[in-house]
């Protein structure tokens, strides 16, 4: 429990620092577990969705876990590699994937601490899939060409990943008792059918589930579609009533900067919105020098008012991608009072002076959004209900 505790206290000195000119106050700050490196991998939504169990399971009372986001990636693969054969090559194989896998694979494997399945079995102190990923691609194109799938296809799989990953635990002792890993997924106390993904999109009915249009949703799960307000008013409940977050979104734009510790949507083209000072200054630039200026990250300026139909366009002109998972902890505000979603990222902690966190604008969050998971008593009644929860 202290590792995490001093972790917090780090990040809660350095969220004053971030970006030099933004002062941040902390509204709400959740417990979480230490930062962590996905290094050279494409698996932040693991990262981020354990780092959301490990959040869930000190709410819940049950201490600190570190727990093994390779294990569950092993599963994964070999899901993908399953899914591929069937579809005939026309699977997603990449390394990418979303909160919901983390769940599928738990109910099919369960789960292991770190210390027995730390996924390095190679030459590297750090995670690193590019050559793994290489020999995936090439094992899953055999059968595809033949039909069919050998015993000894399945058994070169297996083998593929205990050289890379390391091999599957039958049984380990952990804390003085021995487990599987299914039994030791039983011993949290976490049930998977309690965690909710909400989206907002309107280009499909509000209060529905549908399929989200996105590459990594290679297992096709439909989420519950919400209007754009009542998916902040999710946000913002939960993590005001001590539930974190689970993030998925575009971290592509130039208003994302990790190693400022901020990700900003401004607004340059309405100067009536700026203070007196900025605005004389913002009336002789053209629009490219306005941006030039804002993203020096020296300090806050008004940002974008986010409508469904601005996000939606996003969306459906390819500007706002599904990128990057990551766990939101908390929320504060900067000096000027604009809100700020403070959000637990998986680059480790040497890439930024803020511990590895940064803080998220609510128009950012709001645009920039493709989908959230939540534990579904973090959802607020009145919409629980109307999704029929």
């Amino acid at each position: 429990m202290r590792s995490f505790i001093i972790t917090c206290a780090l990040v809660l000195s350095a969220t004053c620092l971030l970006g030099q000119g933004y002062q941040f106050t902390d509204v709400k700050r959740l417990p979480a577990t230490p930062v962590k490196n996905q290094a050279s991998t494409g698996t932040c939504w693991c990262f981020a969705t354990v780092s959301f169990m490990e959040s869930e399971l000190l709410r819940m009372g049950k201490g600190e876990y570190d727990l093994s986001e390779m294990f569950i990636v092993r599963q994964k693969y070999i899901n993908q590699l399953q899914d591929n054969y069937l579809r005939r090559g026309k699977g997603n194989i990449s390394q990418g994937s979303l909160a919901h896998t983390f769940k599928n694979a738990y109910n099919q494997v369960g789960i292991v601490p770190e210390e027995v399945y730390c996924g390095i079995n190679y030459d590297s102190e750090r995670h690193n899939h590019s050559e793994l990923v290489k020999y995936v691609e090439a094992i899953a194109a055999v059968p595809i060409g033949l039909k069919k799938r050998s015993p000894e296809y399945f058994k070169l799989v297996d083998s593929l990943f205990d050289i890379y990953l390391g091999e599957v635990p039958e049984k380990f002792t952990y804390q003085g008792k021995e487990y599987t890993p299914v039994s030791f997924a039983a011993s949290l106390g976490l049930d998977m059918d309690d965690y909710i993904e909400l989206t907002s999109f309107t280009h499909h009915p509000y209060y529905k589930k549908f399929e989200v249009e996105v590459p990594d949703n290679w297992e096709h799960q439909q989420m519950y579609n919400l209007p754009l307000d009542e998916m902040m008013a999710v946000m913002d409940y939960a993590l005001e009533n001590g539930h974190t977050v689970c993030w998925d979104g575009d971290v592509s734009e130039k208003g994302f900067s990790f190693t400022n510790g901020v990700a900003i949507h401004p607004e340059v083209n309405k100067v009536e919105d700026y203070s007196t000072t900025d605005r004389a200054r913002f009336e002789q630039m053209d629009e490219k020098e306005r941006l030039e200026e804002v993203y020096k990250f020296a300090r806050p300026y008004p940002e974008v008012v986010v409508t469904p139909e601005v996000r939606q366009q996003g969306f459906e002109t390819f500007v706002t991608t599904d990128d990057h998972l990551m766990h939101v902890t908390g929320i504060a505000k900067d000096q000027n009072g604009t809100k700020y979603y403070i959000t637990k990222n998986s680059w480790g902690t040497e890439r930024n002076a803020h511990g590895g966190y940064l803080n998220m604008s609510e128009s950012y969050v709001r645009a920039k959004t493709i989908y959230i998971m939540v534990h579904k008593e973090a959802i607020p009644k009145t919409i629980k209900s109307k999704l029929g929860l």
